[in-house]
């Protein structure tokens, strides 16, 4: 099982959990499956979240995808996302 990591900053964490809820049928297709989110303690804003994937192919092609880039810009991310390919 591959994981893909990615951590980022948002501009309201509320408006950025509504934005990745309203993705997950896009994700599931693309070969993610469960995930944990969670948020630093010290900046609430600063979101951390770890997927179960398929491969580590279909986890590149998915954060490489303008779907996801336009997702995330539309759900608040705030600068570029740290993301991490697992295996």
């Amino acid at each position: 099982m591959a994981h893909l990591l990615v951590i980022h900053t948002v501009e309201d964490f509320d408006r950025w959990k509504a934005g990745f809820d309203a993705h997950a049928g896009t994700r599931r297709a693309s070969g993610g499956g469960d995930y944990q989110v969670l948020r630093n303690t010290q900046n609430p804003n600063e979101v951390v979240v770890l997927f179960n994937w398929e491969s580590v192919a279909k986890a590149q092609a998915f954060a490489a995808s303008d779907d996801l880039r336009e997702a995330m810009q539309k759900a608040g991310v705030v600068g570029r996302p740290n993301i991490y390919f697992l295996d």
